[in-house]
């Protein structure tokens, strides 16, 4: 099915939302786009071209065992041609075909590459599945298995990917050039397989001595510094597109252009940094995933700087500082982050094995780099990457006042986490719709909570699943009944007009945030979705008795439809009677309940797995969905009416 991005209506609904700079901007991107049509430019040539960017020695010596040993198990893995891209298995990473789509079984048209609809699934295929296997993630995973044991399988693998994904994807021609946050991303791996395959006989043969990846380096950082993402669209898309040009000037500086190209990445990625996180360190984007990509990101540009000798303003570690200090603050006793907002599983730099913890591992890097705090969470796992960067990046920890005691709400974000005992963990949202006039990967959840016992999702978040192919369940996963809130008319309190932009934002405002260590935290906030009708929500967390409150309030307008909803997690099974519902659920081999107390007010009804339309689904991961129960209750809602939910953790 054709995706609605491509219409006549969404191209007037987005240019609705661009200001006259970002118009002037993208008319030059179109000028620039007929222009190149005409020919592919050959690379300069390089000067002096030897790679010199390399690990201290020693540092593989401080990769841990245990994940030395995840890491050559996943690198077995790909040998034997599998892996797993968001939810689809695959087994053809021998030889891997770099245009096809597992998922639909098609395959990606060819030609000019602007000219590609890879919005357009019937066209291309799922093109998440096509780009994933192309940020050649699983090269820098092979090259990290080769530097770690010296078997030079690993590095031949490596050797006989590049060398095909070169040839089959010419400059300019095809999907792999058409998105600048893939080639940004490409760009770091390829610094990073040339680093971990330095020890290789034939490193040198693949890269600087090879007239085919010089084109190939050459024309990545022409297309990045030709298009760069802009004005709506410069979320975390643009910290990828600098990330990976100043890696590749700073590693790979063998051009004309390369002291250019490297001062220009290096003033887009400090000004958009900054631009993207809100000043207590969270990303603004307000998608918990896009805070470790763009996390991720910033500290390889950081190490790749640092290695060569290139100043980094202090403003841009501060910011990552201030990202790594939110970052410990809102994880759950297990060190989950937030489900909030959009997730599609993205990386920036993988060198991991699975099993190895993403936010762990960010954690690890922030104390190697910048100093744990008092109340950061403990870390027991292991991971690869930390060593690595902590051996490139400099000792400097940026000038500025870091949290005594653990922050709990962040007012610029709008996001409170209340805590009680036994690792009750509760998220509440009274923050901004999103980041930029399109607020892309924002969802409807003005208001909504997230609750957590000992890190399992008891009232989730349903999570993203997908973005382009399948509207109906894009929708419905954005949407606000998609969500642990209040829904009015059966409308969302944002108004999309597509996949990726929303065109009426909600405004929310915290009125009230306690989420101190008293015998009761308390939060409130309401929103303005509904026009003439105000949607206001209290919580309280009383921890003697375990016990979380929720209270509705519909504040003016006339009588509306209501349908107040709670998405339980996977593992939990719910026991409904009446406005009653009893939980369950194992953690660790023990059994676990709750009960929740629904309004009496509203007629509730538990949906699991439905399909017309969805309700009732989690998803774990990008491209992956699964049965979960939700309670919807459905009434009316009338000024000053309130509803009492209460939730009970028993002993």
């Amino acid at each position: 099915m054709t995706v609605s991005s491509g219409s006549a209506g969404w191209y007037l609904r987005r240019l609705s939302r661009m200001g006259p700079r970002e118009v002037g901007g993208r008319v030059g991107d179109a000028v620039r786009r007929r222009r190149w049509r005409s020919g592919v430019p050959s690379a300069p040539e390089p000067t002096d071209a030897r790679f010199t960017a390399v690990l201290p020695a020693g540092t593989l010596d401080a990769v841990p065992p245990d994940a030395a040993k995840r890491l050559v198990a996943e690198a077995d893995r790909l040998m034997a041609g599998r892996i797993t891209y968001f939810g689809v298995d695959r087994d053809d990473l021998v030889a891997p075909d770099w245009w096809y789509d597992p998922k639909t079984g098609r395959r990606a048209t060819g030609g000019y590459a602007f000219d590609v609809p890879y919005r357009d699934e019937d066209a291309v295929g799922d093109v998440k599945q096509i780009w994933e296997l192309s940020r050649h993630h699983h090269l820098t995973v092979l090259a990290a298995a080769y530097a770690i044991t010296g078997n030079e399988a690993y590095a031949e693998r490596v050797a006989a990917h590049l060398r095909s994904w070169w040839a089959t994807n010419e400059p300019l021609r095809g999907v792999h050039w058409t998105s600048g946050i893939e080639l940004g991303i490409r760009l770091l791996a390829w610094v990073w397989i040339r680093r971990l395959l330095d020890g290789w006989p034939g490193a040198a043969g693949l890269f600087e001595d090879n007239p085919v990846a010089l084109q190939q380096i050459w024309h990545h950082q022409r297309w990045l510094a030709a298009f760069p993402s802009r004005g709506s669209s410069a979320n975390n898309h643009v910290i990828a597109e600098a990330a990976g040009q100043l890696a590749a000037a700073c590693a790979f500086g063998w051009f004309p252009t390369s002291a250019r190209w490297r001062a220009d990445a290096l003033r887009s990625l400090e000004r958009h940094l900054r631009a993207n996180t809100f000043v207590r360190g969270l990303n603004r984007e307000l998608a918990s995933e896009y805070h470790g990509l763009v996390l991720e990101l910033g500290l390889a540009a950081v190490a790749e700087a640092d290695t060569a000798g290139v100043p980094v303003p202090e403003s841009v570690r501060l910011v990552l500082l201030r990202m790594t200090d939110a970052l410990a603050a809102v994880v759950d006793g297990r060190l989950r982050p937030p489900r909030q907002g959009d997730a599609d599983d993205g990386h920036g730099l993988v060198v991991d094995g699975t099993g190895t913890d993403r936010w762990g591992s960010l954690l690890a890097t922030g104390d190697a780099v910048f100093g744990r705090l008092s109340w950061w969470p403990a870390v027991t796992g292991t991971d690869v990457r930390t060593p690595l960067l902590a051996a490139l990046i400099r000792p400097a920890r940026p000038t500025a006042t870091r949290p005594a005691s653990r922050p709990a709400h962040f007012a610029d974000a709008g996001l409170t986490v209340l805590r009680g005992p036994g690792e009750i963990w509760c998220r509440c949202d009274g923050g901004p719709h999103g980041f930029l006039s399109i607020a892309a990967h924002a969802h409807a959840d003005a208001l909504s909570v997230e609750v957590r016992h000992d890190g399992v999702d008891v009232l989730a978040d349903p999570g993203t699943y997908c973005y382009h192919g399948e509207p109906k369940w894009r929708q419905y996963f954005r949407s606000t009944l998609g969500h642990n809130t209040l829904q009015l008319d059966g409308g969302d309190q944002s108004t999309s007009g597509g996949p990726f932009l929303w065109t009426r934002h909600a405004r929310s405002r915290v009125l009230l945030a306690d989420a101190s260590d008293g015998a009761v935290a308390r939060w409130s906030a309401e929103h303005d979705g509904y026009g003439s009708t105000v949607h206001r929500r209290r919580v309280e967390l009383t921890a003697a008795s375990r016990e979380l409150r929720l209270v509705d309030e519909v504040r003016g307008g006339p009588r509306r439809a209501a349908r107040l909803a709670f998405h339980l997690g996977p593992t939990i099974t719910a026991d409904l009677a009446g406005s009653r519902a009893v939980l369950t659920w194992t953690r660790d081999g023990e059994e676990r309940s709750a009960v929740l107390d629904l309004p009496e007010g509203l007629s509730w009804r538990a949906h699991r797995g439905e399909t017309e339309p969805p309700l009732g689904w989690y998803s774990a991961g990008f491209g992956r969905k699964e049965p979960a129960t939700t309670l919807v209750g459905r009434g009316f809602a009338e000024d000053a009416q309130e509803f009492t939910t209460v939730l009970r953790f028993r002993d």
